[in-house]
């Protein structure tokens, strides 16, 4: 869409994510989507130098794209939504920017858990008037060399947009010997309470 081109009021996701319209769509909930065109590399490293929590990083960054996309759509509920992967040190993990760099996070995560955090924050008139983070944790298996090439072959560059290198609703899922938390919230999106608030503000059928 047009940055200049007016949106109107309904749900409108601040996100191109396709399994985030996905799992909308397949909630039955009407929105339309429209990318946040942030700079969201810089205000991650911003926020990181600043001491931030992975948590509190998940939430910045969906209200960050919310309200961006809310102060171009008046009377509008603007959903924005954000992923961060946290291992069981802390160290936070990034989209991968090559197939390397996915088999080193790979590695990295192998035989270890981490943490997944998925923020969803709803912004109306420019301001944030809802919010929900959620986590799940992760518990990946021992993954050889052998997997690691093979699922890369398969997955590259299709998880070239995904933190973690994993589609859950794909091959991603033979990464892990166990996960703990909702389903929603590994895809991106802590579903359940987003519905909650949709139910009370209208959009959807009480």
């Amino acid at each position: 869409m047009n940055p200049s081109t007016p949106l109107r009021p309904g749900l409108i996701l601040a996100s191109q994510s396709a399994s985030r319209r996905a799992m909308l769509d397949a909630a039955g909930v009407p929105h339309e989507a429209v990318a946040a065109l942030v700079d969201e590399a810089s205000a991650k490293d911003a926020l990181i130098a600043g001491g931030i929590s992975a948590r509190d990083l998940s939430d910045a960054l969906a209200e960050l794209k919310a309200l961006k996309v809310s102060r171009m759509a008046p009377g509008a509920l603007v959903l924005g939504c954000d992923s961060v992967v946290a291992l069981d040190d802390g160290t936070l993990l990034d989209k991968p920017v090559s197939r390397e760099n996915a088999a080193e996070h790979l590695r990295m995560m192998s035989g270890r858990h981490h943490d997944l955090y998925s923020a969803a924050v709803i912004a109306e008139g420019g301001r944030g008037v809802w919010r929900h983070v959620d986590r799940a944790r992760m518990h990946v298996r021992t993954l050889s060399e052998t997997f690691i090439a093979e699922y890369l072959d398969r997955e590259w560059p299709a998880i070239g947009g995904c933190v973690g290198c994993y589609r859950m609703e794909g091959p991603g899922v033979q990464l892990f010997s166990r996960t703990e938390g909702s389903h929603f919230t590994i895809l991106g999106m802590p579903m359940l309470p987003l519905l909650d608030y949709l139910r009370v503000r209208g959009v959807l059928t009480p």
